[in-house]
């Protein structure tokens, strides 16, 4: 995969820089806040070899990649104005409903944080098991090494959580870093520590302790937008970079520590005490609930909102048996990808599951889940009751973890101590009965002899023989190789494999027998669907998804059954010329690995209704079962 290419194809599809408020990755997705959600074309971006799904949720437009996100973001960032600190119109007001804006601003806020959350974390829990064997001495110089290694993050969370918030609140990075230290400096921390009581001006402070803290730094930081913003506005600009800074630190920081700070040490106790609560009901109840839901929540990206629970839970108590419930629900979908391998004859879907299982075992489940358990739908569902049973069997034992960190088999040392048996039971509990249970009732692949017999001898065939499914030409026009096409991501196949026409007339018929599975609302694209589950893409002229439906007329709707030959759509021809677009229209198959052969014709010019690609499937593959 070209990282360079995907990601300029991906810029072009998201409706380029100027549609792009603010873009970061997490482990396994690129997060987009776009200007104008039309302007990007979900389907194409799903269809690109690198991009495993795109998921809208949270207020974002997320387009999932694997392991290698952050190698295209960086790509992305040398392409384009953007920087890691912020983006073009970056200052403008998140919008979406109160629920959204706090997804996107806990994830814009830890996302970036996730490789060193997790590292620190494997670190800890390895130090714990090297003690924990009498391999080294926890008085000697390698533990105190070690242990500063990893815990160094965990201590200092309120300075990283700083930088972050202070990118999500359009704050000065490095004065939002040293309010965060004023919380966390070692004189205050000793009073705390000691019971040495501390005023400012006669006021009493609430000493706390704020190391390995969540809430105060970010309710902090959120306060201190709104001082920079009033002394940016207050000073002239020749004492501006000095006297804003000044300001807001003399103010700030003994705000923070005589009243943002007591009142958010409070909530954070609150929602720990709040959350022991609900899970000392039923421990197995909650480990059920967990691990049944987790995947479903990963999928929208709302995980998230439970990533400050745990860190709360770990600063106040020490522990967090949050993390404990939802192991087992990754290794669920890895077990699930791991039964789909074992059982598929499908020589694509073997390419994909087996890898997918791998980098579950590894906490990475993006791959396992939007390319195949969530593909066949049924290995989700028992992925997820798998996950559910392991997730009750690890909160039976009471198992939990002293750090946050990416689920995977690498970082059972973070859930060394009290319920470690149940944790690691759990976990291979719900991986091998997901893959039990895919095996046995996940989907059935065999076809029907008699009517594929049938379905064979009634295929029309090509010039070589070869028998297939027929997709006509959807248009009357000059038939142009896809390699000759001036968009990069149609011309390599990224899209998949078919034709161009060049119009001759300003009318799209229906090119097989199905279904419309999406009809854009800018109307220059139509994904369709035919009975055998071949997945077809036409895209009418190029970049004319910037016309915002200007000069289009649709006739159907996603949903919509449509029969060879139907209308579906009318353009003006002239009104896209004079604008100076392109009026090539592509017609390719999205999913042509799932064929043996994908066959353009050769024909120099079609007429509307004549064939223009022949689908030949693998004998093993029943493209109409899919899943049963």
């Amino acid at each position: 995969m070209d990282k360079k290419k995907l990601a300029a194809a991906i810029l072009e599809q998201v409706g380029g820089e100027r549609n792009i408020k603010d873009v970061y990755h997490c482990a396994t997705r690129l997060r987009f806040t776009l200007r104008d959600r039309s302007a990007a074309d979900k389907s194409v971006i799903e269809s690109m070899p690198g991009v495993v799904t795109v998921v809208e949720s949270g207020g974002m437009f997320q387009v999932v990649i694997g392991n290698d996100v952050s190698d295209v973001y960086d790509e992305l960032l040398q392409i384009t104005s953007l920087s890691a600190s912020s983006a073009d119109g970056a200052a403008e007001q998140q919008k979406g409903n109160l629920f959204n804006r706090f997804v996107d601003l806990i994830s814009g806020i830890f996302s970036p944080l996730l490789g060193v959350l997790a590292a620190s974390g494997l670190l800890k829990g390895l130090n714990a098991v090297l003690v924990s064997f009498g391999w080294i001495d926890q008085q000697g110089g390698t533990y105190k090494v070690l242990h500063a290694a990893g815990d160094s993050f965990f201590y200092f969370l309120p300075i990283f959580l700083a930088f972050t918030a202070a990118r999500k609140f359009k704050v000065n990075q490095f004065l939002a870093v040293a309010l965060a230290g004023a919380l966390i400096y070692p004189d205050l921390a000793a009073a705390f520590k000691e019971g040495i009581s501390v005023d400012f001006m006669s006021i009493p402070v609430v000493l706390a302790q704020y190391s390995s803290t969540v809430i105060p730094i970010i309710l902090a930081v959120w306060v201190l937008s709104y001082a920079e913003g009033f002394f940016k506005k207050l000073f002239h600009e020749s004492v501006r970079n000095l006297l804003t800074p000044f300001f807001c630190l003399v103010i700030m920081v003994p705000l923070t520590l005589l009243v943002v700070g007591p009142i958010a040490t409070f909530a954070s106790s609150s929602i720990a005490a709040g959350y022991l609560a609900v899970y000392t009901i039923s421990p197995i109840i909650s480990g059920l609930i967990m691990g049944a839901m987790w995947q479903v929540l990963v999928i929208f990206g709302l995980h998230w909102g439970l990533v400050p629970v745990m860190l709360n839970n770990i600063s106040v108590y020490g522990r967090d048996t949050l993390s404990a419930m939802t192991g087992p629900a990754v290794a669920a979908q890895a077990g699930a990808a791991l039964g789909v391998f074992l059982k598929t004859r499908n020589k694509g879907m073997k390419a994909l599951s087996l890898p997918a299982f791998v980098t579950g075992l590894f906490g990475i489940t993006e791959p396992a889940v939007y390319g195949v358990t969530l593909k066949l739908k049924r290995p989700f569902l028992l992925a997820c009751i798998a996950g559910a049973i392991g997730g009750g069997i690890s909160s039976a034992f009471g198992a939990s973890a002293i750090a946050t960190a990416t689920k995977s088999i690498l970082t059972f040392p973070i859930f060394v101590g009290p319920g470690f048996i149940g944790y690691v039971l759990g976990y291979f509990v719900a991986l091998i009965l997901a893959c039990i249970l895919t095996y046995l009732f996940g989907f059935k692949e065999e076809a029907d002899p008699v009517r594929e017999k049938h379905r064979q001898e009634e295929a029309p065939g090509n010039k070589d023989g070869k028998k297939g499914e027929v997709v006509v030409s959807p248009m009357t026009g000059e038939v142009v190789k896809l390699a000759e096409v001036k968009d990069p991501a149609f011309a390599s196949g990224g899209m998949g494999q078919g034709i161009a026409l060049i119009p001759s007339e300003g009318r799209l018929y229906a090119p097989i027998d199905g279904k419309v599975e999406m009809a854009f609302p800018t109307k220059h694209a139509y994904g369709l669907r035919t009975a055998d589950g071949g997945e077809v893409l036409i895209h009418i002229g190029l970049d004319t998804v910037k016309l915002g439906g200007e000069g289009f007329t649709s006739y159907v709707d996603t949903g919509d059954s449509v029969t060879k030959g139907d209308l579906i759509a009318e353009f003006d021809l002239d009104t896209l010329r004079k604008k100076g677009f392109d009026c090539t229209t592509l017609m390719v198959i999205t999913n042509a690995l799932h064929y043996k052969e994908v066959i353009p014709e050769t024909k120099k010019y079609l007429n509307s209704g004549e064939a223009a690609i022949t689908l030949v499937e693998n004998r093993d593959t029943d493209l109409k079962k899919g899943i049963s």
